[in-house]
């Protein structure tokens, strides 16, 4: 058993004062100045006299404007109703979600028309119904109050809303006279799309179509291009693989296809008689990233060496010797050479740099340890990014020079995604006719002369080829709320052919298949996917001695370096107007509603001045929620954040996200959020970087600081510090039931007792017959992703309380996921980390039942912990006693947000009641699932174990006369896993 401690704070590391004060004064209830003395009415405490005044002057004013009648909704019947649509019960469409260059196969559970929940498809191969918490969060997507609702024309520094054949009207003739025409996407993985663009594009002699991916593989792509001779991103299995090396790929969070890849991960992380050896993964890397965090074996670098570190490697597998590198790292890159070759055919190694030498010494690295035709699959390669930097670098300079006419943009934006973006604003200002077919009103399509705005994927019909041979259908879920069309039907009729998309894709896909049932067949499946045999492809060495070469002449800092990344919950930030994916807490720093600064606990010391080490500076810089802020410096830009200190993190690097830092008009919840990190990447002449080697920084003078609100304080055990138990693999071969015989150990040493299930507590015993329901979390899988958490908020009405209630630790999260660390904080190769989902127990003898004055928390037959809402009255004495600190209370009514509304929920921002607001906006609350109660203020709430679906499993094999199996039941949270850690059940089976 490992004997080490876990802590989630450098406060609880420590021990400090102020941990402990917390730890006793659990619930924050700082109370309010009383009205009237110019301040809100959450800005600071009062006494609870002050605030009993206040209440009453509101309660009795609403009560008098209410006339004391609580608001009747009235629903109104069909007159006629849809033929198929039974009220009360879900249809569900199979479908894709598409953003950016990712595409998932899905399935949509539609209530009444409307969209309310999505799910993996199951019968894809790629995911196997899996998701993640960007296609979960989608939905909200649909009923984002921002979606620009009718085309619009530029006149003079307005944009006036117009109808569609109007728009048409003046696109067509400004289209005819411009010139050449550049259509430039993001990625397009359709078939019958990149089939319409080809027909639209050869209308207009000298027009052309460029694919811009925020987020770039372009490396990737030509050095495949150089060593294989595809520009083509293959297959990587990493369930065949028993050695991964990782150089700085996110591939269980951000890179390329984190779903189907956390899939094939956890799969040989799993132990059974089936897999008896687990896989072992090294990681280097310069921050502390997701995948970092699951490594057995994790090295730290400068971001400027990840040429070196892949040199180094490619030099051990060959025989060569490790050289370029010394220390801790130079044995890390020594075991991992050693385990490469020792598993030679099931080995792999990737990499996460957008530098193409980096890449080819990759390849190089792969093809001496057997990858290519087996880790490494060449028959069906990824199409899901297919953009070239260079590319996007001469459209601008044709932009610039005149020679492009008409610019056309769908699935892009570059005014806030491209890195010089400030020269892309300005080229598409001189542009004669510049015309979007975005969604929103991004910071791209507000500069635009013509808007024409795309349907949501759940509106339209279309098809997707993530990967060669597996291909995913689209079709509505709703009919489109507001008056936009979609891309390809724009296309179809700017090039004169009247026939729909609806239609097009439909005859394309009856001449592919052979008839139309069998097309309605793959439309009701949602994926036609062919077997592919795995094969390698012939390498081309020739450059592999110069990327060595090139890459040991990389510039190197002599301080402090940059390396910018993809928050798991944001991505590339198409979806930062989410406030799901806001409030979603990172899985390394808990924190949510902001970008910041990461930094490693000796940057804190040397130079802040924070030694997160000592009890005084601990309690001062993580009990409280303010964070120094620190003026950067990089590539000649100025960029203010404030600063968190990360244990893991390389000495001398700086750690910052993108996706933040939108425009004003892209929505509630991303205005004001963060700032924008794109303008620091670089480009080197062939790709963009994705580092910085180019940063200085000076620290407030006057200790300015800014609040940022994490969460991994919040929860605190009071000294229970084994709420982690790990053992080695070694040990748990040696003896499978270590964990359970060293409790037994301590259930002995209370002495005197031979039954402790019976004897061990106050309640009495009761056979349970019939169903017991019951959840195990294999922690062995679950690599912290957070699917499972923004699932459930899906799936039960979970409400959002923004930056100001989550500082005042209010959060609302059913399942969270605690993060905890192990190691010594100032050497980050020794950091290792933990996640663990956290939910109700829903105990046998639950502390929170015996507690409750009202019985509002109860026991049922069948195990569950039960909440019944309308008889809480909100003493909160259950979440007091609770030890797993699971239970939410509602200090608001954050779904209605109708008493008090001038709430400042996003603190800094104006009122921000915005977040609430968009979330009781009557549009927003579309997303809303009828099957399970809207808490109201005053009420604690907590993880149901999602009973409406056990119900309605129940439900269902009663209506065919069978006994209920376990599958006929999947919590929210099991279904959306993408590492299948969630097992749910009956217990008594």
């Amino acid at each position: 058993m490992a004997k080490k401690k876990y802590w989630q704070g450098f406060t609880e590391l420590t021990e400090t004062a102020v941990h402990q004060k917390m730890a006793n004064d659990e619930f924050q209830e700082d109370l309010p100045f009383e009205a009237g003395d110019g301040k809100s009415f959450t800005e600071a405490p009062a006494s609870r006299r002050d605030f009993l005044k206040y209440l009453g002057f509101s309660t009795a004013a609403a009560m008098a404007a209410a006339s004391c009648q609580t608001p009747v909704n009235k629903a109104i019947p069909y007159l006629n109703k849809p033929q198929n649509l039974v009220p009360g019960v879900a249809d569900y469409y199979a479908t894709t979600y598409v953003s950016g260059g990712e595409a998932i196969s899905v399935v949509a559970k539609v209530r009444d028309g409307r969209p309310i929940k999505l799910e993996g498809n199951t019968l894809s191969s790629l995911t196997k119904g899996n998701t993640s918490a960007r296609v979960q969060a989608a939905v909200l997507d649909l009923y984002d109050t921002a979606r620009i609702r009718t085309p619009m024309i530029t006149n003079g520094d307005k944009k006036i809303a117009v109808s569609m054949e109007a728009a048409d009207k003046d696109i067509a003739a400004a289209l005819a006279s411009a010139g050449p025409i550049v259509l430039l996407t993001s990625t397009i993985h359709s078939p019958t799309t990149k089939q319409i663009a080809s027909e639209f594009l050869a209308k207009y002699p000298g027009s052309k179509h460029i694919q811009f991916d925020a987020v770039s593989y372009s490396a990737l792509l030509l050095a495949n291009e150089t060593t294989y001779g595809k520009k083509a991103i293959p297959s990587y299995h990493f369930d065949q693989a028993k050695v991964i090396v990782s150089l700085g790929a996110d591939f269980l969070g951000t890179w390329l296809s984190p779903i189907e890849f956390g899939r094939q991960y956890t799969a040989g992380r799993k132990i059974n008689e089936k897999n008896p050896v687990m896989s072992k993964h090294y990681h280097f890397e310069s921050m502390l990233s997701m995948t970092g965090a699951n490594a057995d074996d994790r090295y730290t670098h400068r971001p400027s060496e990840t040429g070196a570190v892949a040199a180094a490697l490619l030099s051990a597998v060959q025989g060569q010797g490790t050289t370029g590198v010394e220390g801790n790292l130079k044995k890390g890159i020594e075991a991992a050479a050693k385990s490469l070759l020792e598993f030679k055919g099931k080995a792999l190694v990737v990499a996460g740099s957008n530098n193409v030498n980096v890449q080819l010494i990759v390849n190089a690295i792969n093809e001496a340890v057997g990858a290519n035709g087996t880790t490494i699959n060449w028959a069906s390669p990824i199409q899901t990014y297919q953009g070239i930097d260079s590319e996007m670098e001469t459209l601008v300079a044709d932009m610039e020079g005149g020679k492009v006419g008409a610019l056309i943009l769908y699935g892009v934006n570059p005014s806030y995604e491209y890195y010089n973006s400030a020269r892309f604003s300005k080229a598409l200002k001189g542009l004669k006719v510049s015309v979007s077919l975005n969604d929103h009103l991004d910071e791209t399509t507000e500069l635009c002369k013509y808007v024409v705005p795309s349907h949501h994927f759940l509106e339209s019909w279309g098809d997707a080829e993530p990967k060669a041979g597996y291909l995913s259908l689209m079709q509505p879920t709703i009919n489109p709320l507001f008056q936009t069309r979609q891309f390809q039907d724009t296309l179809l009729k700017w090039s004169g052919n009247p026939t729909t998309y609806e239609t097009y894709c439909r005859n394309v896909w009856i001449s592919k298949l052979g008839n139309l049932e069998i097309y309605n067949k793959a439309l009701q499946d949602g994926v036609v996917e062919t077997s592919v045999i795995a094969a390698g492809s012939a390498f081309n060495g020739t450059a592999i001695a110069g990327a060595v070469a090139t890459v040991a002449g990389f510039k190197k800092s002599d301080k402090t370096e940059l390396v910018i990344y993809q928050k798991v919950s944001l991505g590339d930030g198409k979806q930062a107007n989410n406030p799901w994916l806001q409030e979603m807490p990172d899985p390394i720093t808990k924190a949510t509603w902001d970008n910041y600064a990461m930094v490693s606990p000796q940057f804190g010391k040397n130079e802040l001045g924070i030694d997160i080490t000592n009890q005084r500076q601990a309690d001062n810089y993580e009990v409280f929620m303010e964070k120094p802020l620190v003026k950067f410096t990089i590539n000649k830009k100025e960029y203010e954040l404030p600063v968190l200190i990360i244990p893991g993190m390389q000495a001398n690097t700086v750690a910052i996200a993108v996706g933040y830092g939108r425009s004003e008009k892209t929505g509630l919840a991303a205005n004001g959020v963060g700032q924008n990190a794109y303008p620091l990447l670089g480009f080197n002449g062939t790709t963009v970087d994705w580092f910085s080697t180019d940063v200085s920084y000076a620290k407030w003078a006057d200790d300015k600081k800014f609040k940022v609100a994490q969460t991994q304080t919040h929860s605190n055990y009071e000294g229970r510090h084994e709420v982690i138990k790990e053992v080695t693999l070694g040990a748990f071969k040696k003896n499978p039931n270590l964990i359970v015989d060293e409790r037994m150990e301590e259930i002995g040493n209370f002495g005197g007792i031979d039954n402790y299930a019976k004897e061990g507590t106050l309640y009495p015993q009761y056979d349970r017959p019939g169903i017991k329901w019951g959840m195990s979390i294999d922690l062995n899988s679950c690599f912290g992703c957070g699917a499972c958490s923004v699932a459930c908020t899906a799936e039960n009405n979970v409400p959002v309380v923004g930056k100001n209630e989550v500082l005042r630790f209010h959060e609302m999260h059913w399942m969270r996921i605690d993060r905890y660390f192990s190691g010594n904080i100032n050497d980050a190769d020794s950091i290792q980390t933990i996640f663990q989902p956290m939910l109700c127990q829903h105990c046998d003898n639950a502390p929170c039942e015996n507690v409750c004055p009202v019985a509002a928390t109860n026991h049922s037959s069948e195990g569950l912990n039960q909440m019944t809402y309308n008889r809480c009255i909100g003493t909160r004495y259950c979440a007091n006693n609770c030890p797993f600190k699971v239970r939410r209370f509602n200090w608001l009514d954050y779904t209605g947000a109708d008493s008090f509304p001038d709430n400042q929920l996003k603190e800094g921002v104006g009122a921000l009641n915005d977040v609430v607001f968009m979330m009781n906006d009557d549009l927003t609350r579309m997303v809303l699932n009828p099957d399970v109660t809207v808490r109201s203020r005053g009420v604690i709430e907590k993880c149901s174990f999602c009973v409406q679906r056990l119900q309605e499993g129940k439900l269902k094999a009663k209506k065919e006369d069978r006994v209920l199996q376990d599958d006929d039941i999947k919590t929210a949270c099991q279904q959306a896993c993408p590492g299948d850690a969630i097992v749910f059940g009956n217990a008594n089976n």
